[in-house]
């Protein structure tokens, strides 16, 4: 069990992790030059390169960093409890998805994303110690504040 000063901390560090892993994905130059990388480390793997990317698929990536990086900067701000443990569902869920994606393709690359993906979602689904004067038959009540 974790207390809740710990679990903040650790939803801190998982925003920041995302941050550092996020950041290119947020702007089509960004994520193209990133694209290029990780196509090299696709290859180094074992795997293929990666397709091109025509202007709609470096929008819906580009979604996807914007709002990582929002929900980021959000659990750096304010690293809430509650915030962790939807952060640790949407990372079950990217977990889920990257997962059939490397069925489907096979591309190694995509194990560098899934494993720290489910690493950060366990750390964050921890049991939480009560607080003292927390009532019984309450144990979540601190997630609602």
């Amino acid at each position: 069990m974790l207390s809740v000063s710990a679990f903040r901390r650790l939803v801190r560090a998982s925003a920041i992790y995302d941050v550092l892993m996020t950041a290119a994905f947020a702007t089509p130059w960004t994520f193209s030059l990133l694209r290029e990388h990780l196509s090299t480390l696709n290859v180094r793997l074992g795997g293929v390169p990666l397709p091109l990317f025509v202007p709609f698929h470096l929008l819906i990536s580009s979604l996807l960093g914007s709002v990582v990086m929002v929900w980021s900067v959000l659990r750096i701000i304010d690293p809430q409890p509650r915030f962790g443990r939807y952060d640790a569902a949407a990372r079950y869920l990217f977990s889920t998805w990257m997962a059939w994606a490397l069925l489907v393709t096979g591309q190694p690359v995509l194990w560098l994303f899934i494993v720290p993906e489910l690493a950060w979602g366990l750390a964050q689904s921890l049991p939480l110690r009560r607080g003292v004067g927390a009532r019984r038959g309450a144990p979540y009540e601190s997630l609602l504040r």
